[in-house]
């Protein structure tokens, strides 16, 4: 069974040492929102929706490939300016998200069309039209797994931050390359300091090399399914 966290292990099961990668385009069904995900009720809608979108499209085409659904993940940025350091965040209300889950290649506008009417009509309460298909291409990134709490986050944050900077690369955070994570942990099964969170980063080569900077790493499979 096709499993992306099996496949793309270079972008799924990084180590907690950063790690410069070249991340390849992906489509994603996404959600736009903006608050505190611990206490906005648009946020928790949106999960419902990816999910519920993303299991639609993997029961109703068996026959196209068995797969595992992939992790939640999300863009981050906030309503006022973000460098990306390390700096704890003291105001989640100012979060600007994008929650997404990535879906296997052959999820077309139709497939996901036929999803989004099949969810309406099995849960009508359910708002689905701010869910969209999209596609991500990230490009050059450094990253690492965290592993704690979200709200230890920062000292990692820091360390990419630091890594990259030693290696030649700044950070290239703005509206279109944002802050990253994905979730391979559900909070609600698994203690905080046990929560397995990879953040990514994007990043640019300087402009000035203080350093050799390591060879990217090309996110590829790691076998042909």
């Amino acid at each position: 069974m096709f499993d992306f966290k099996k496949e793309f292990k270079d972008l799924y099961q990084p180590k907690t040492t950063p790690v410069v990668v070249d991340v390849p385009g992906i489509v994603a069904i996404a959600i736009d929102g903006v608050g505190d995900p611990n206490t906005s009720e648009s946020y928790q809608q949106a999960i419902e929706v990816l999910y519920g979108l993303s299991y639609a499209i993997k029961m109703g085409n068996k026959a196209t490939l068995e797969y595992v659904v992939a992790p939640l993940e999300g863009f981050w940025c906030l309503t006022d300016d973000f460098t990306g350091t390390g700096a704890p965040i003291t105001d989640k209300r100012k979060f600007v998200w994008t929650a997404f889950i990535r879906q296997p290649d052959f999820v077309t506008a139709e497939v996901f069309a036929a999803a989004k009417a099949g969810l309406a009509k099995k849960k009508p309460g359910l708002d689905t039209s701010g869910a969209k298909l999209e596609s991500f291409t990230e490009g050059l990134c450094v990253q690492a797994m965290h592993i704690g709490p979200y709200d230890d986050e920062p000292a990692t944050i820091a360390m990419l931050d630091q890594y990259a900077s030693a290696n030649g690369y700044v950070v290239d955070i703005d509206d279109q390359r944002r802050h990253h994570e994905i979730y391979l942990s559900d909070p609600r099964k698994v203690a905080p300091e046990k929560l397995r969170t990879v953040i990514r980063h994007p990043i640019r080569e300087a402009t000035a090399l203080s350093a050799s900077p390591p060879e990217a790493q090309s996110a590829q499979p790691s076998r042909q399914s």
